[in-house]
C-alpha cells in the first residue's frame, strides 16, 4: 500500500465521504489512490475557489469534514478567500496540497512556492508531511484538528514523493473532543447582570442559531424582555416555522450602534463582540458600549448548554408560547425590484430549504418577509470575502441531497466562482439560483456615498459599473450546462420560481433588477 492509499483508506474509515479536487502533476498518486478508495466521492471543480467554498457549504451542513485536493502553493492561492470564509464560519476542512518530490525542491523548479506561509493564515492547522510512512497518522491528525471544536481548517502538504512510496498501516482518528462547557460561575454572573437590566440583548452565533439554542434563548428574553439579535453573518442559523423572532444585526455600522446602543448589557452566545466591518472616520469600531458587554460562551463553547443553564437560572419557564401558523406573503406583481425578489423567495420557499445568501444588497429584504416562511436553513458570507455563494451552495446540496438549495446571488460576486455552475450540472445537485443583475458592485456605489463621494468621476464610475458589456447570465449558465431564463417583471418571477423550485437539478434564473 503505497502512502497516497493509506493517507485515503484512514480518511475513509475516519467517515471522510468527499473530495473536491483541482489536481495537478503532482497529485497523481492521490488520483489514482481515489479508484482504490471508492468510499471516497470525488467531486470536480473547475477552480480551486470552488472546491475550497464547496467544501465550506459542505461542512457546514454535515458537520463534518470533506477533503480538497489543491495543486502546489499557486492552486492553494486559488482557494484562499473561501478557506478564509471557513476559518471565519469554524467549518471543519481538510486541504490536501500536493508539493513537489522533497527531493526537487531545492532545485526551485518554476511552481515551488512556500506553501506554510500561504496555508498559515488561513488554517488552524498546518503540517508538511515528512515520509510516506507517516501519511496515515498525518491525515487522522489533520481530521482530529478539523474536528476541534468549533470546527477549524487543517492543511496537510504531500511531497508527491511521499505520495507514492510504500505507506504504513492504517491509523485510527482520536475521538473528537466535546465542545467546553460553561461553568456555573459564569452563567450565574450572566444571570445577575440581566437581573440588574432593563435593556438586555443577546447576540446569538454559532450553535446558538440552532433550533434549541434560539428557544433557549427566547425564554431567557421573554424572562428579562430582553431583544435577540443574530450576528450579521452567521454560519449556519435555523429559521422560519415557528421558530423565535431572531433580528439580524444591521451590516452598516451607524444601524449596529444604533440597534446595541441603549443596551445596558449584551450578552455574547458563540458570537463574537460585535464590531464594524470597516473603519469609517467618526465612527467608533465597536458596537456595543464597552461595560455592557458579556460574554457567557466563547465559541469553541457550548452555547445551547450555557443558554439552558441560564434559562433554568432565571426560573424562566420550560417552553414559551409559539409564533402562531404561518402565513406565506402574497407573491408580488408589477414592477421587479430587490424587495420583490425577496418577497417572491419568501413566498415560494419549499419547507426545509437550504437558503445560501450571497445576494449583497439585493438580499437585505428577503429578511423581514422569510421571517415566518417554512423551516429553513441560512447560510451566509461569514468572512467577507465574495465569490462565497455558488460553491457553498454546491457543497450545500452534495451534503443534503433530499433538500432544495437556493442560491440567491449577487451578480458580481458570483464571478468570482461562476465556474460552479459546470459542477452542479456535471452532478446533476439539486440547486436554484436567483441571480441579481444590477449589473453593479452596488455596495461600491453606496461606499462611494459613505466616503463623501457625491458625484464619482468616469473612471471611479466604471470600477462600479458591470456593463460595457453586460454580463449575460443565461448564455453564461447554459455554457456550464444550467438551464437559465431571464426574469424582468416580479410577475414573471412568480410564475417562474415555482416551476424552477418544482425541477430537480441546477436551475438559474437572472432577475434583471
Amino acid at each position: 500500500m503505497n502512502g497516497a492509499r493509506s493517507l485515503l483508506r484512514t480518511a475513509a474509515d475516519a467517515g471522510v465521504e468527499l473530495c473536491f479536487a483541482n489536481p495537478g502533476t503532482t497529485e497523481m498518486p492521490l488520483v489514482a489512490a481515489l479508484d482504490e478508495v471508492p468510499e471516497v466521492r470525488a467531486v470536480l471543480g473547475l477552480f480551486e475557489g470552488v472546491c475550497t467554498g464547496a467544501a465550506d457549504g459542505y461542512g457546514r451542513m454535515t458537520g463534518r469534514p470533506a477533503l480538497t485536493l489543491l495543486h502546489l502553493g499557486p492552486g492553494f492561492a486559488n482557494g484562499i478567500a473561501n478557506l478564509h470564509n471557513a476559518r471565519r464560519a469554524h467549518t471543519p476542512v481538510v486541504n490536501l496540497i500536493g508539493d513537489h518530490a522533497s527531493w526537487h525542491r531545492a532545485y526551485d523548479a518554476p511552481l515551488t512556492s512556500d506553501i506554510v506561509s500561504l496555508a498559515s493564515p488561513v488554517s488552524d492547522w498546518v503540517r508538511t508531511a515528512t515520509s510516506a510512512k507517516r501519511l496515515a497518522n498525518d491525515v487522522a491528525e489533520a481530521i482530529a484538528a478539523a474536528l476541534e471544536p468549533p470546527g477549524q481548517v487543517a492543511t496537510l502538504i504531500v511531497p508527491a514523493d511521499f505520495q507514492w512510496g510504500e505507506g504504513a498501516g492504517l491509523v485510527a482518528v482520536r475521538p473528537s473532543v466535546s465542545a467546553g462547557v460553561v461553568s456555573t460561575k459564569t452563567v450565574d454572573r450572566i444571570a445577575d447582570r440581566l437581573r440588574a437590566s432593563e435593556r438586555a440583548v443577546l447576540l446569538l452565533g454559532g450553535g446558538a442559531l440552532s433550533e434549541r439554542g434560539q428557544r433557549a434563548a427566547a425564554r431567557v428574553a421573554d424572562a428579562v424582555g430582553g431583544r435577540l439579535f443574530a450576528e450579521t453573518f452567521p454560519a449556519r442559523w435555523e429559521r422560519g416555522g415557528d421558530l423565535p423572532a431572531v433580528a439580524r444585526l444591521p451590516y452598516f455600522p451607524e444601524q449596529g450602534a444604533e440597534a446595541l446602543g441603549d443596551a445596558e448589557v449584551v450578552v455574547l452566545a458563540g458570537a463574537r463582540e460585535p464590531v464594524a466591518f470597516f473603519g469609517y472616520e467618526g465612527h467608533p469600531s465597536r458596537l456595543a458600549p464597552e461595560d455592557a458587554v458579556a460574554t457567557l460562551c466563547e465559541p469553541k463553547e457550548d452555547p445551547v448548554g450555557a443558554l439552558e443553564s441560564l434559562a433554568l437560572a432565571l426560573d424562566a419557564p420550560p417552553t414559551r408560547a409559539g409564533v402562531g401558523d404561518f402565513e406565506a406573503p402574497a407573491l408580488p406583481s408589477g414592477e421587479l425590484t430587490p424587495g420583490s425578489a425577496g418577497q417572491a423567495l419568501a413566498a415560494c420557499l419549499p419547507e426545509n430549504a437550504i437558503v445560501v445568501d450571497e445576494a449583497a444588497t439585493s438580499g437585505l429584504a428577503f429578511y423581514a418577509f422569510s421571517e415566518r416562511a417554512p423551516r429553513h436553513t441560512l447560510l451566509t458570507l461569514t468572512g467577507g470575502a465574495i465569490g462565497q455563494g455558488l460553491p457553498c451552495a454546491t457543497g450545500a446540496a452534495i451534503a443534503c441531497p433530499d433538500r432544495k438549495v437556493v442560491a440567491f446571488q449577487a451578480d458580481g460576486s458570483a464571478q468570482y466562482t461562476v465556474q460552479s455552475l459546470w459542477t452542479q450540472a456535471r452532478e446533476s445537485l439539486d440547486v436554484t439560483t436567483l441571480l441579481c443583475s444590477n449589473r453593479s458592485y452596488r455596495i461600491l456605489q453606496i461606499e462611494l456615498g459613505r466616503a463623501g463621494i457625491a458625484e464619482p468621476g468616469p473612471q471611479a464610475r466604471s470600477l462600479t459599473q458591470l456593463d460595457r458589456p453586460a454580463l449575460d447570465w443565461c448564455a453564461l449558465a447554459r455554457g456550464y450546462g444550467v438551464p437559465a431564463q431571464r426574469i424582468e417583471t416580479a410577475d414573471a418571477l412568480a410564475a417562474a420560481l415555482p416551476r424552477a423550485l418544482a425541477e430537480p437539478g441546477p436551475q438559474l434564473l437572472e432577475l434583471l433588477l
